[in-house]
């Protein structure tokens, strides 16, 4: 007969910290030798009931670590459940035969998780996320206070570098972290006034062009190349070539290249192309006008 086993708490908003404290409590610490065997259960015979014992003995380790990162601004609930994920995975990887505690190796997996989270809530992805500004980020703080730089806004140069400094970034860095941390997301679903029903989204101005303008753009430009192509078919072949050439391409030919080209001088070549040129457009204002449309210069 299958055992049932015991759910993990969850930490929600509407439940407490000290009552999740409590509730995770009741699962008891493991014995370096019992943590060893019940590793050994889940790795070698993938037994369930010893991969969950393994997760509920280290949730106060979880908390413990979560605690660490109230600072940011986000729901313990939140930091908590990453944390959780992590210790997950961390017992599906945990190798006992290494002779390491399980704690000893599930602190990283459970820190990276949180940490992960925590990037992804403040939106740093807008000024990256390399190794280095992982590093200031989560320990900016920490140096903060260590060196006394409690001051409000920037810091004074001084702090600055002793803070690039220790970490081995740029000041650069160091600046706009500490302002981008002093500055946290706010949601443009906020109300602008507690008594109105406007957003600050409803404040935020398009900058792009819209459908009807992107449509008749595409509309204009289409009937152009129409018109471009009806019209060369006026140039003999010579004539469509240099004007192409000189005109209708990203990197134009040069006047010398094309007069080596066809044997002649370049004063030829721009006298040809100034000649097509004057062809194309008489023979597109023709066709604009029998096709009926707004001719533009």
């Amino acid at each position: 007969m299958a055992t049932t086993l015991p759910l993990i708490p969850e930490l929600s908003p509407e439940r407490n910290l000290s009552r999740y404290l409590q509730a995770i409590r009741r699962f008891p610490m493991l014995e370096p030798q019992e943590e060893f065997m019940l590793a050994k259960a889940w790795r070698e015979h993938g037994d369930v009931e010893a991969a969950h014992r393994l997760v509920t003995s280290h949730l106060r380790l979880v908390a413990k670590i979560a605690s660490g990162y109230r600072g940011y601004g986000l729901p313990m609930a939140e930091l908590v459940s990453e944390g959780n994920v992590g210790l997950m995975q961390a017992v599906k990887k945990f190798e006992p035969d290494k002779g390491f505690r399980l704690a000893t190796y599930a602190m990283w997996w459970i820190r990276a998780a949180i940490q992960e989270y925590i990037l992804h809530s403040w939106s740093l992805v807008k000024i990256g996320t390399t190794a280095a500004q992982k590093k200031l980020f989560f320990n900016l703080r920490r140096l903060k206070g260590k060196i006394q730089a409690l001051e409000e806004g920037d810091m004074s140069p001084e702090n600055v570098a002793k803070i690039a400094t220790a970490l081995d970034v740029s000041a650069e860095e160091v600046v706009n972290m500490n302002r981008r941390l002093a500055a946290p997301d706010h949601s443009l679903n906020a109300p602008l006034r507690a008594d109105g029903d406007m957003e600050w989204q409803d404040w935020l101005v398009d900058d792009t062009e819209s459908a009807e303008t992107r449509l008749a753009e595409n509309d204009e430009l289409s009937k152009r190349r129409a018109l471009l192509t009806a019209a060369m078919s006026d140039l003999n072949e010579r004539e469509r070539t240099i004007i192409t050439k000189r005109r209708l391409i990203d990197d134009p030919v040069t006047l010398e290249d094309l007069s080596q080209e066809y044997g002649i001088s370049r004063e030829r070549v721009r006298q040809i192309e100034v000649r097509a040129f004057e062809k194309l457009q008489t023979a597109i204002k023709e066709q604009a006008s029998e096709r009926g449309y707004a001719q533009t210069e």
